[in-house]
């Protein structure tokens, strides 16, 4: 029976990244047999004449005959048939792009962001540390060079640049690499190349830039793809295309460095192949004249926008009537900050009204007068699927910052020069970022609760509505911290939308109407499921404030206005859910630059004059992530420290409720002290060593669990709290309690703490007997006793505390009051006297038997009735 053999295959027309990849696996899997296809490119072919003494590789006609029991697939993902192979041979992928087919069973694929197949071998030769030999070394540099432009492309990433430094450190020869990369054109070549640069032609689809090159030649000219890179190089479009008529077909050859433009798809329209950068075909039985028209029409219909109108506008926009007086359009400016208005009449958008505008007519005290008088006229507006380019275009031409946004005769939103601004400041993605944060969202929420989460955006899709993640969920998420805390925003009715869902997957809603808020609750059956007891669907919406720390007004608005409402720049990230925008990530105001930083930033100056407690917030928030206020923000907070004053005790409590919430609670308090909120809530808090040391302390008895002062009882906030209050003096404590507003229980657990504190004392007492420790402590709660014992800096204080916990407060006398009332004691305060002093006696070791017991019950009874005869 023949041997099974494995070998190494890549695709036709051999390039250096596939040549290279080839030699990168035989070095990896050294029973692997890697085979040269029959048709690689001039320059390779002069290459392996060079060099093939020295590399492993194989003619097909060289190969072994014998079933086939593994390919190695490297640089493409379309399987050649080779004789051996049959359906239980094993394929393994191994390719720098995207996975672009179907895995059948036996197939496995492994890739990665690089710009080239090369780089990931190269990473895995590195890590195992295989020796290569100057050869070796120079052919994987070429195949990294080749892919990326000499380290130039904009798909290069810093993997490919460190893949190339560490070559260069086994010998890799750049004189080598230069001179077969920079390889020289073939006069044929030459003709060809001059014939399709005169026939070039610069087009633009989508606000991209693609050229298209024609030429007909009589015999076939090899290495098309090489004046493919050379015109790339002259005209820097987004996309190239070639087309050249030899003979009996036309050879397609297709470079895109855009996105946008993916040539696999154009090129699978003509019976051609590749991937999304580069791709090819071979066109028979159609004219040059046909072919170019058809691939106008296909770029025409497939090339889109890499950014759209509706990306970036924003919804719900607030619209004028041109009746609508000078003041009354001020009013609403200043109401929501907008610096401008689409003027609607009978449902058409008739102008647009500037603060400019605004301004003049002020100016000159015509705050009655109609806007129609000094409105920008006409019906200027843009389209949702409109590209940036467009946009830019309308913006220019009439001399206007904001543009309305216009679908199916509908003002849907607005756009404004502001979003544009930002826009030019997002860093590009080197591959689809959707596509990467929808595998985010899958693999941080259980499969139960994604489909539900799935359904939700399918539902508010039909209702016409969108659907988003947002806040502290996809901060998490970006940060690889996930949680399941999960906030969903709905640029159309919550409440509708939660009803309906819960129609189709059952749970019953609560809602909120004024907020435009609703719940959905799981049963004890979902929530296990689904691993969350329930989902808050909110409605979008904007707030206003009438006066520094007021609780805000709400309208329903859109998602950027929703945004923009929130307290820092890392809460205002948001994922679109709507499935043809699935995992889209909206970053109006430089939230995910800020996370990337480490950064802590609110939105705007005013911020925390309309909301002082987000500076609780801010230093919570800091010290959990390990991040830093920003330099302009503290400034801020410095600033508005005194409208704490005027905010209400809940709401600072609940703020300050969370920070002890979390996990080392010192580490805000000790922000709060620095930044001067802590005293400014009460004067006599302080976050100081001591209290670290005992919040450390706190934390590690209730961990070990020894100490429970309260069945299976957890850290709480009331804890921290009561040590924070700890050195109050009783009047301070009182004046917290009621500025904070603490509720009845927790200012009771407070107050007795602060009476236990002012007995400890005592406990220091030398020669102190055990009754006397348990009658000092039994009137007090456990939780009190443990929180004495944690802040104690004494020893003996806080071993005769542990020795009531541990023994002390379990010890009873056997006789009880029915034994009393069987001896023919009469009821009454007798019973306690003798009771205490049983276990005054048992404390104390001065009985240890019932026989005991019952004798000083009698000395006791006899001593009380000589006191009644004495009488």
């Amino acid at each position: 029976m023949a041997r099974e053999i494995e070998v190494i295959l890549t695709h036709e027309n051999t390039d250096f990244d596939a040549l290279a990849s080839l030699l990168g696996a035989a070095k990896l899997y050294p029973q692997a047999k890697p085979v040269v296809p029959r048709r690689p490119n001039r320059n390779l072919r002069d290459f392996l004449t060079l060099y093939w003494d020295e590399l492993p590789f194989l003619q097909h006609d060289e190969l072994p005959r014998g079933p086939i029991r593994r390919v190695i697939l490297v640089d493409t993902q379309a399987i050649p048939h080779l004789k051996g192979m049959s359906r239980e041979t094993e394929v393994r992928i191994i390719d720098h792009h995207p996975l672009s087919r179907e895995l059948e069973e036996g197939m496995t694929y492994s890739g990665g962001e690089t710009g080239a197949t090369a780089t990931i071998l190269v990473e895995q030769i590195c890590e195992a540390n295989i020796t290569l030999s100057p050869i070796e070394a120079t052919l994987l540099l070429l195949g990294i060079y080749e892919d990326t432009g000499s380290l130039s492309y904009p798909t290069t990433t810093p993997r490919d640049l460190r893949c190339a430094a560490w070559l260069l450190e086994q010998g890799a020869n750049l004189e080598v690499v230069n001179n077969f990369l920079h390889h020289p054109l073939t006069e044929k070549q030459r003709q060809l190349y001059n014939q399709l640069l005169e026939n070039s032609q610069a087009l633009d689809f989508a606000g991209h830039s693609v050229v298209i090159a024609t030429a007909a030649v009589s015999e076939y000219v090899e290495e098309i793809s090489t004046l493919a890179h050379r015109l790339r190089d002259i005209f820097d479009p987004a996309a190239l295309f070639l087309l050249v008529e030899m003979d009996d077909h036309i050879q397609f050859v297709a470079r895109s460095s855009s996105e946008a433009i993916d040539v696999a798809q154009i090129a699978a329209h003509l019976n051609g192949g590749g991937h999304d950068r580069a791709a090819a075909a071979l066109i028979r039985g159609r004219t040059l004249a046909d072919t170019r028209q058809q691939l106008l029409d296909l770029l025409q219909k497939h090339v889109k926008p890499t950014v759209t109108v509706g990306q970036i506008m924003s919804y719900g926009v607030h619209t004028l009537s041109p009746e609508t007086t000078v003041a009354e359009a001020e009013e609403m400016m200043r109401r929501y900050g907008h610096e401008g208005f689409p003027v609607v009449e009978n449902g058409q958008v008739v102008g647009t009204l500037t603060r400019r505008e605004i301004d003049k007519a002020l100016h000159h005290r015509l705050g009655g007068a109609a806007i129609r008088l000094y409105m920008h006229k006409g019906d200027v507006s843009v389209s949702p699927e409109d590209s940036v380019a467009r946009l830019q275009q309308v913006m220019m031409e009439h001399g206007l910052g904001q543009v309305p946004v216009v679908k199916d005769g509908e003002v849907i939103g607005i756009v404004t020069r502001t979003d544009l601004i930002k826009l030019w400041s997002t860093p590009p993605h080197k591959r689809p970022r959707a596509t990467e944060i929808a595998q985010l969202i899958e693999q941080a929420l259980p499969a139960p609760l994604l489909e539900v989460i799935q359904q939700a955006s399918q539902i508010a899709s039909q209702m016409g509505y969108s659907l988003y993640f947002v806040g502290g969920f996809v901060r998490d998420l970006l940060l690889g911290t996930p949680t399941l805390d999960i906030d969903l925003v709905v640029e159309g009715d919550a409440i509708k939308l939660a009803r309906r869902l819960s129609r189709q997957i059952g749970g019953r809603v609560r809602s909120h109407a004024r907020f435009g808020t609703a719940k959905l609750i799981f049963d004890k059956a979902q929530s296990e499921q689904l691993s969350v007891s329930s989902i808050d669907f909110v409605a979008a919406r904007t707030e206003f404030y009438e006066h520094p720390t007021a609780l805000p007004q709400v309208e329903r608005s859109s998602i950027k206005l929703d945004l923009h409402r929130r307290d820092f720049t890392i809460n205002t990230l948001a994922i679109r859910l709507d499935p043809e925008h699935y995992g889209e990530l909206l970053d109006f105001y430089g939230g995910e630059q800020d996370l990337r930083n480490g950064l802590i930033r609110v939105l705007h100056s005013l911020s925390f004059v309309e909301d002082p407690t987000r500076i609780l917030r801010a230093a919570r928030l800091e010290q959990r992530l390990g991040f830093k206020i920003e330099e302009r923000t503290e400034e801020l907070i410095e600033n508005a420290l005194g409208l704490l004053d005027r905010v209400s005790g809940e709401r600072i409590r609940h703020e300050l409720y969370l920070i002890l919430q979390e996990a080392e609670p010192e580490k805000g308090l000790g922000r709060l002290e620095e930044l001067g909120a802590l005293a400014q809530i009460h004067p006599a808090l302080r976050c100081n060593d001591w209290l670290s040391r005992k919040y450390q302390r706190l934390r590690e008895a209730l961990d070990a669990g020894d100490w429970r002062p309260d069945s299976g009882e957890q850290t709480s906030p009331l804890h921290y709290l009561a040590l924070l209050t700890y050195r109050l003096i009783p009047e301070e404590l009182e004046t917290l309690i009621k500025r904070l507003k603490i509720t009845r229980d927790d200012a009771a657990c407070l107050r007795e703490v602060g009476e236990l504190r002012a007995l400890v004392p005592r406990l220091a007492e030398r020669d102190l007997p055990p009754s006397a420790v348990y009658q000092l402590l039994s009137p007090f709660s456990g939780r009190s006793i443990f929180l004495i014992w944690v802040a104690s800096d004494s020893a003996l204080i806080r071993e005769r505390l542990e020795l009531y916990h541990r023994r002390l407060q379990h010890i009873k006398p056997e006789i009880d009051g029915a034994w009393l009332q069987e001896r023919g004691v009469e009821p009454g305060p007798i019973y306690r006297q003798i009771l205490d002093a049983l276990r005054a006696a048992r404390l104390d070791g001065q009985v240890s038997s019932l026989s005991e017991e019952e004798a000083l019950v009698e000395k006791l009874l006899a001593e009380t009735a000589e006191g009644d005869g004495g009488g």
